[in-house]
């Protein structure tokens, strides 16, 4: 079995979309950590810009089927978080000028 990498991770969370804002997850800054063990099982430790996000439920389930859908994976595990607390300090450079942060 191929080793899943953080890139491959880090590619299919791109794909996920925050739908209010319309930038991917990563950029957003939602993305704290990624952990693959040696079964290509993959944790994602992530957060959401508020709890009180009306759309978590969506945003989460999207994350899960593009992970899902790695080649080789394994289980696949999103831990919600709340610390630290997300801020717009987090978006990326690139995305913070396009939404003007």
């Amino acid at each position: 079995m191929e080793k899943l990498t953080v890139k491959q991770v880090v590619e299919a969370l791109k794909q996920a979309v925050d739908p209010e804002v319309g930038v991917n997850v990563v950029d957003l800054g939602l993305v704290y950590g990624i952990k693959i063990d040696d079964q290509n099982n993959v944790t994602v430790t992530m957060t959401m810009t508020s709890p009180m996000c009306p759309i978590i439920s969506i945003i989460l389930a999207d994350v899960q089927l593009r992970l899902e859908k790695l080649p080789n994976v394994g289980k696949v595990n999103i831990e919600l978080v709340w610390e630290p607390a997300w801020s717009a300090e987090m978006i990326s450079e690139e995305y913070r000028k396009q939404l003007g942060v």
